[in-house]
């Protein structure tokens, strides 16, 4: 049986590389919405006037990043149990 964050949970079988595919793009889509967000909160701080805008947008990048960590500990322990029931389904059929 292998623990959380074990790479060989990542290749089992096919579903598994398809929760890990989908995972990672979720993950990097939440990469770039941060990253695109600070960049244009940035900018928008050259102008008083967007302050609050540019306010807005820090904290819109700040909730991807705090999103994309929960989405890696999402992603382990969801291929951790499939693991658990394909052994446990392995048992059954013995």
């Amino acid at each position: 049986m292998t623990g959380l964050f074990d790479h060989r949970n990542r290749t089992r079988n096919a579903d598994t590389r398809r929760v890990y595919a989908a995972y990672e793009i979720a993950h990097t889509v939440a990469d770039f919405i941060a990253a695109i967000s600070f960049l244009v909160g940035s900018v928008l701080f050259l102008w008083p006037v967007y302050e609050t805008s540019a306010i807005w947008f820090f904290i819109v990048g700040s909730f991807f990043f705090c999103l994309k960590p929960s989405l890696r500990l999402a992603r382990e322990v969801q291929l951790w149990r499939m693991g658990r029931l394909a052994k446990l389904a392995q048992r059954a059929g013995e």
